[in-house]
């Protein structure tokens, strides 16, 4: 049925809208030629950023993260997570090169969720989204994707190889692990400008350049991140 849906707006569709299907629980099969992108929603109680990559990998499209739960207070799993816990899915989205989207269901007097109707935003992750799309933005080329570079954080660099390759550019995102420092062992040759970023207070503190082998210090607390880009000689 799904794909006789699909195939007709396919073909009679004059503009080209994006098409994909948005299946809970059993994840649709987005190899169909007439999807475009990966519509993805929640199907684990934690898991839905991590799933990217396997995403990324399976189907060769673009991950749109539909739904990986909301900011709010009601009964639902889907629709009571913290605000940290949707920018650090947020950002765990975004540096495994997948596009996740933000709702918020807080109870209110007068029946009404924002995911439902809009309104007025009450939570606090819509303002660190916004944060992180600055720095999205401030990425080189089109976005960032997943390298495996290290194994015990999530390492990201420019979607475009050759872009990478001329500026260096990195960011380390550590979750909601706690590091004190963090040991880099970059290439001799070049200087990198390094920056910590905090991205629940939403702050970026240049903190030098660096070459080879070195140490940045951090404050010991989750949801922080490194960038750092080479240094144009």
């Amino acid at each position: 049925m799904w794909n006789n849906y699909g195939n007709y707006f396919r073909e009679h569709d004059p503009y080209g809208h994006l098409r994909s299907i948005h299946n809970c629980l059993r994840v649709f099969d987005h190899r169909e030629s007439w999807i475009t992108h990966v519509s993805y929603q929640r199907v684990d109680l934690y898991k839905t950023a991590e799933d990217a990559d396997s995403l990324r990998e399976k189907y060769g499209k673009p991950v749109v993260l539909d739904e990986i739960a909301y900011e709010g207070n009601i009964q639902c799993g889907w629709g009571n997570i913290s605000g940290e816990e949707m920018n650090r899915r947020f950002w765990e989205g975004a540096m495994r090169g997948a596009y996740p989207g933000h709702g918020e269901t807080f109870l209110s007097d007068d029946g009404i969720l924002w995911w439902s109707h809009g309104g007025s935003l009450k939570g606090e992750s819509w303002k660190r989204v916004n944060f992180l799309l600055k720095i999205l933005n401030d990425t080189p080329g089109h976005g960032l994707k997943r390298i495996s570079k290290e194994w015990d954080c999530v390492s990201a660099v420019c979607q475009d190889d050759t872009l990478e390759a001329e500026t260096g550019y990195r960011i380390d995102y550590f979750s909601f692990m706690c590091p004190g420092f963090r040991e880099f062992q970059m290439e001799d040759d070049f200087l990198y400008e390094v920056e910590v970023i905090d991205t629940w207070n939403m702050t970026i503190t240049k903190v030098g350049t660096f070459s080879g082998k070195f140490k940045i210090e951090l404050p010991g607390i989750p949801y922080m991140a490194i960038r750092m880009r080479k240094v144009l000689l």
